[in-house]
């Protein structure tokens, strides 16, 4: 890749820009990092503007459970057939003509155990003891409940499942399931979407939503940039995520892109993030000094206002004991 030409300057927020020179820098060693994976990312030029692509590693990061949409928009999933499905005896057609019925598949039945030696048995015979009489049993259509019936009509071949799930890709493995529909991804799992660098915060909201068919609003949620200090810097809605990204450095143990709820996160300030992981004691003792430091401020300030009152109370009462002059 040729990362060097053109001094410009490109759009990483609102308002905000940086040398071209500078994030092809920052873009060379992302892509040292991740030498012979997946995650290397591309740049063109398209009508003069610069244009980064490729994959943008997001873990969840919810605390409420989402929502999966029924059925995908090119494919329809059918709920499982009830279990009034198959009748005996009777096939009504859609208007409730009676159909022919159709052809039952073969059961085939094993034969009775053999009875035990030194036990009778007996069959049914007619009034006067002659031959034994066989029962004039008619045969009857199987049911669902007989165990050897098999309903061909709800078996799906592994093609018929690949083709039903080919326009929906599963959440750590998790696909689309009447019971379990709403459910909460597990805290810190990793997905990706691919991106590029004109597509803000909201964009790729919506792509990450679409790509697992959920139907949460994509307003519910936001990314966030959260470091190992306890850091969290939320990305607004004219934020560049992958601009963002190659800025924090490819690094993921150091930080991290989270999708977290919009109401449940509070932004963590550098400042604050840097006392986080300190024992309880130890941030007592800061407060302590902390509140020894104010109110030594507040007694410095409170002398200084009362030799300042002083002073113009003196003042007046000079002005007060002049006569006037004309």
């Amino acid at each position: 890749m040729d990362y060097t030409h053109q001094p410009a300057l490109i759009p990483c927020g609102q308002d905000k820009y940086m040398p071209k020179s500078e994030l092809l820098l920052h873009l060379k060693t992302y892509n040292l990092y991740y030498e012979g994976q997946n995650l290397q990312l591309r740049h063109r030029e398209e009508e003069d503007e610069f244009i980064v692509e490729g994959l943008l590693n997001i873990s969840w990061g919810l605390r409420r459970p989402i929502r999966l949409q029924m059925q995908d928009d090119h494919e329809r999933i059918r709920p499982p057939p009830s279990s009034s499905s198959w009748h005996s005896g009777c096939n009504l057609g859609a208007q409730g003509t009676t159909l022919k019925p159709l052809t039952m598949p073969t059961v085939q039945i094993s034969e009775v155990d053999m009875p035990v030696e030194g036990l009778e048995t007996h069959s049914p015979t007619d009034s006067r003891g002659l031959k034994p009489v066989q029962e004039d049993t008619p045969q009857l259509m199987r049911t669902r409940s007989d165990v050897g019936v098999r309903r061909r009509g709800n078996v799906r071949t592994s093609s018929d499942q690949r083709r039903i799930r080919r326009h929906r890709f599963s959440i750590n493995g998790h696909f689309y399931n009447h019971k379990t529909s709403v459910f909460t991804p597990a805290y810190g799992s990793v997905t990706n979407v691919r991106i590029n660098s004109t597509m803000t915060t909201p964009q790729v909201l919506k792509l990450l939503l679409n790509k697992f068919k959920i139907e949460n609003s994509a307003e519910e949620f936001a990314l966030y940039v959260v470091h190992t200090s306890g850091e969290k810097q939320k990305l607004k809605n004219s934020d560049y995520p992958l601009i963002a990204r190659i800025l924090q450095g490819p690094c993921e143990q150091i930080s991290k892109v989270f999708l977290m709820e919009k109401d449940q996160v509070e932004e963590v300030t550098y400042d604050v993030a840097q006392y986080i992981k300190f024992e309880m004691p130890v941030l007592k003792s800061f407060i302590q000094k902390l509140q020894e430091e104010e109110d030594r401020e507040v007694e410095k300030l409170m002398r200084k206002y009362t030799v300042l009152r002083l002073m113009i109370r003196q003042r007046l009462e000079e002005i007060a004991e002049t006569p006037e002059t004309i």
